[in-house]
């Protein structure tokens, strides 16, 4: 299983949030509704801050 750094989980849970208050929106700014999608955007913005991410599997 993936080890992800204490930084990305609280990404991933901030994520999630707003999801659920219906703040969280995708690049072209329609609302995010879908949970796996919430978890990708979290990620994404954990990985950018520079949080321990490992990288997709194909």
């Amino acid at each position: 299983m993936a080890k992800y750094s204490k930084k990305a989980g609280e990404k991933v849970g901030e994520a999630m949030h707003e999801m659920k208050e219906g703040k969280l929106k995708t690049g072209t700014g329609k609302k995010v509704t879908s949970k796996k999608q919430a978890i990708a955007i979290g990620l994404s913005e954990a990985k950018e801050a520079g949080a321990k991410v490992p990288k997709k599997k194909s």
